[in-house]
């Protein structure tokens, strides 16, 4: 870290930091964790912040929006999509030099003076407006009634997708995305996974034999295929997470199957660590927690495609199933053999994605653009 840390560009920068949501914590919250090692004073800019539900920003000056002073908003900003952009656009970055978003909505949208470079972190190009609105609108009646506000947000969007000076995609998957609905160009810097909080186990902990999901239990993560596929197979399958899908996902699960919701990172080690293996059958941007999951010396069974083919090597830290369904998952399952994957080559294949590669790619994008 003594090149980053000893930058003169760093050195003489006033940075800000700017995030959707500061109320959850997954991926995108290990990505500003740890870029706050590159600025620890830089500020976080959001739409709404509930502390209890985002531990890991205690560490961050948080500046919410005017929208965090709404009814619900703290824990329910959907009920605001008309607010949030405006609530971006209300934000002042004048006594900035660089402002670095991480975004998969509206934070993109800020608005900068010419004197302030505006870096794009994009986790994804909206999803509910681009790549998933077919999953989040699926009936013909959700369409039609939600397709005059679509529209709206989706012409902003468009908008504010011109204002960041640079793109960075956190994959080849994402990268595709932004070129295809913003028309932008992206460089790719994968996201960092901490190899010095998951790793293999010593010994084995644990008499358990299960197959694991660590997910947020939303509609797009496909976590109902996996709970199908194990009610058939019957075999002990946890799930870690939580989200609006959770009170379904249990209704529908059999005994075999149980939810443990939200842990910390110290308590999510030892599930990875003595699991068979991490089921990951949505289609996603990246993907960290597979790689989390190999850190730990285990092996991955996705879906083919999205951010997966980027961190999964086949026969090798992984297999993948096709198409996405339950009998698809279950034919895959029963040719599984956790023997036939070594824990080292696991660990390595994460090790190509550890935080420090992820910093130094990260900051030779912004010695380029300031």
């Amino acid at each position: 870290m003594a090149e980053i840390k000893d930058a003169k560009i760093k050195k003489t920068m006033k940075v800000a930091f700017v995030y959707d949501r500061v109320n959850k914590i997954g991926g995108a919250e290990r990505v500003l964790e740890a870029l706050h090692q590159l600025w620890p004073k830089a500020p976080l800019y959001t739409a709404v912040y509930y502390p209890p539900g985002a531990p890991w920003s205690a560490k961050f000056k948080v500046i919410p929006s005017f929208l965090n002073k709404f009814p619900f908003a703290q824990k329910h900003h959907e009920l605001y999509p008309w607010l949030t952009p405006l609530a971006f656009e209300s934000f002042d970055f004048s006594d900035f030099d660089l402002v670095v978003s991480v975004t998969s909505a509206e934070a993109k949208g800020i608005l900068t003076k010419p004197g302030t470079k505006h870096l794009c972190y994009c986790l994804t190009p909206t999803r509910y407006l681009w790549s998933s609105y077919e999953q989040y609108f699926p009936s013909r009646f959700l369409k039609t009634l939600s397709q005059p506000l679509v529209k709206r947000l989706r012409e902003w969007d468009k908008v504010a997708s011109q204002r960041p000076d640079v793109y960075l995609a956190i994959s080849k998957t994402v990268q595709k995305r932004i070129k295809k609905y913003y028309q932008r160009d992206a460089q790719v810097v994968y996201p960092p996974v901490g190899t010095d909080k998951f790793f293999p186990a010593k010994t084995k902990t644990s008499k358990d034999h299960y197959f694991l999901v660590v997910s947020r239990l939303v509609p797009y993560k496909k976590i109902d295929l996996v709970v199908e596929a194990f009610n058939q197979l019957g075999w002990p399958l946890k799930i870690i997470g939580t989200g609006s899908e959770m009170l379904g996902l249990k209704k529908m699960a059999q005994k075999n199957i149980e939810f443990l919701e939200q842990l910390t990172d110290k308590d999510l080690l030892s599930y990875y660590q003595n699991c068979r293996a991490l089921l990951f059958p949505q289609v996603e941007d990246f993907g960290l927690v597979s790689l989390e999951a190999q850190a730990c010396g285990k092996p991955v069974i996705a879906f083919s495609g999205g951010g997966a083919l980027e961190t999964v090597v086949e026969g090798k830290t992984g297999t993948f199933f096709k198409p996405q369904t339950a009998a698809a998952l279950i034919k895959k399952m029963k040719e599984f053999d956790e023997k036939k994957y070594q824990a080292d080559a696991c660990r390595q294949n994460a090790q190509r994605f550890d935080q420090k590669t992820f910093l130094k790619n990260f900051y030779q994008q912004i010695e380029k653009i300031i």
